[in-house]
């Protein structure tokens, strides 16, 4: 097994892990410090020693999470533009690559968790995996006076991580012809943003948007308004000064604008997202790609039937249901009686639960396919089905679930707490898995032990709806889908 690569800024050497090639912390920009906080990514350094690439680097800064998801303790600084490959081995085979963005709603997370390990990929499937660190919060998405690349510099270093891996895979046994980007919530949403700008062309050839798709961006008002209250909170009038405060203080900053952020824009929506950015991100993705941006990239693309659980919705009260409402839509009856006329005589959380998940999530990967439709765009649609145990059953088919089936890391650390039960469902497991490393390697899902998975249309709206009995579906949920017509 070769352990050693070569790359455009010098030798990098890897370890043999579980039979595969593990090359981790390789940096594909320079440290975004000084002067390079808030400003677009640069080229790393280049060097003639070898760089001993074993160790994870730091994620970027980010504030203690309390969620099921982002409450483990995460190494990070702000030197954290590193990215991570796991390969069969840095050899010259051209395997199939898919590089992972992690998710965390732009203000947590790291690619070097271990549901997000490659090796199953890479020993079941030859396909090589890379996961990537880039900027979150404030460092890489406030809009700051004088950095007009600041609201959106968190996806140009994922967009720089994708440079990186086209001009250097090949010496890792990848392909960089056949890439294929793919992600998990704030990750699928920046798979969208990235597929929507120019920039990114050439760099990818297939996407993979898990939970997320082309709606969730910021405008520039809402961008500028979020960055002028983050300055005030920072105590800075300059550019200059807000590059050399302690990055203690500009996580100070962010926490204040999250909390206070309901009083510039709209309720519920996070200040540090990217944003529409001149030259970059020209509008929202869903509008670019109702305008034929990206249509020739196959995407496979789908949500979870319970997303919203993983916060709690299932719990509103009936006495709180419209007033709780209101935060997504001004009328919630029509949409109630959507609901109740899919699925019969539900509980008021469960009323929450589905039009939150389809206000947030499935309404935006419907419109997403639709749009891609309207110019040939093929698009594989799917709902996560499978009910966790944990918790008495109340987290269902919640949000993130899906993504330790996907890499097939079932039973790794963390992801008991999530699927409450120690027999493992390795045989649905194993049907996501194959499936998607066939459209990574092919641009297909499709597989031997899969129902024929043709593409979602707005006229045909076919569903692989995955769980204990996986089947094909066709336009799942109709009433609540139509109740969102011309509104989302």
């Amino acid at each position: 097994m070769q352990l050693i690569a070569e790359t455009e800024q010098g030798p990098v050497q890897g370890r043999e892990r579980a039979e595969v090639a593990i090359f981790a912390g390789i940096p594909y920009a320079s440290p975004p410090v000084g002067s390079l906080r808030f400003a677009p990514p640069t080229p790393p350094d280049k060097r003639t020693d070898i760089l001993v690439a074993q160790q994870f680097g730091p994620a970027s800064p980010q504030l203690p999470g309390d969620g099921l998801t982002d409450s483990h303790k995460v190494n990070w600084d702000e030197d954290c533009l590193t990215l991570n490959i796991c390969t069969p081995s840095a050899d010259q085979a051209k395997r199939p690559v898919m590089v992972w963005i992690h998710g965390g709603a732009y203000r947590h997370g790291t690619g070097s968790i271990p549901w997000y390990d490659g090796t199953r990929f890479a020993k079941e499937s030859d396909i090589v995996t890379v996961t990537i660190n880039y900027r979150l919060g404030a460092l890489g998405f406030a809009r700051i006076p004088g950095a007009p690349t600041s609201g959106i510099n968190g996806i140009l270093d994922q967009i720089s991580a994708l440079e990186w891996v086209r001009h250097n895979i090949q010496n890792f046994g990848g392909d960089p012809n056949n890439i294929t980007i793919a992600g998990e919530s704030a990750g699928a949403f920046s798979v969208a943003t990235i597929m929507a700008m120019n920039e990114s062309a050439g760099l990818f050839q297939k996407a993979i948007a898990q939970s997320g798709a082309g709606h969730h961006v910021l405008s520039q008002q809402e961008a500028e308004s979020a960055g002028e209250m983050f300055m005030t909170a920072l105590s800075s009038t300059s550019l200059e000064d807000a590059q050399h405060k302690n990055v203690h203080a500009v996580l100070d900053a962010q926490k204040y604008v999250e909390e206070n952020a309901h009083k510039v824009m709209n309720k519920g929506q996070l200040p540090f997202y990217p944003s529409i950015t001149n030259g970059y991100l020209e509008d929202h993705p869903i509008t670019l790609f109702s305008k034929g941006n990206s249509s020739s990239i196959p995407v496979l693309t789908g949500t979870n039937t319970d997303e919203t659980t993983l916060w709690g919705t299932n719990q509103i009260p009936e006495s709180k249901l419209e007033k709780w409402l209101k935060n997504y839509i001004t009328d919630p009856e029509p949409f109630i009686s959507a609901v109740k006329e899919d699925r019969g005589d539900i509980s008021a959380g469960e009323i929450a639960l589905a039009i939150s998940t389809d206000h947030t999530f499935r309404i935006p990967a419907i419109r997403m396919a639709e749009a891609r439709a309207s110019h040939g765009g093929e698009t594989w649609m799917y709902e996560f089905d499978w009910k966790s145990k944990a918790f008495n059953g109340s987290l269902g088919a919640c949000h993130a679930l899906e993504i330790p089936f996907t890499f097939g890391t079932l039973g790794v650390n963390g992801t008991d707490v999530f699927l409450g039960t120690s027999e493992l469902p390795h045989e649905l497991e194993d049907l996501m898995h194959k499936s998607w490393a066939a459209f990574i390697a092919t641009g297909n899902p499709t597989t031997q032990r899969l129902p024929k998975w043709p593409t979602y249309t707005p006229t045909s709206r076919t569903v692989m709806r995955f769980a204990d009995d996986t089947n094909l579906t066709h336009d799942p949920w109709p009433s609540a889908r139509k109740s969102w017509e011309g509104i989302r």
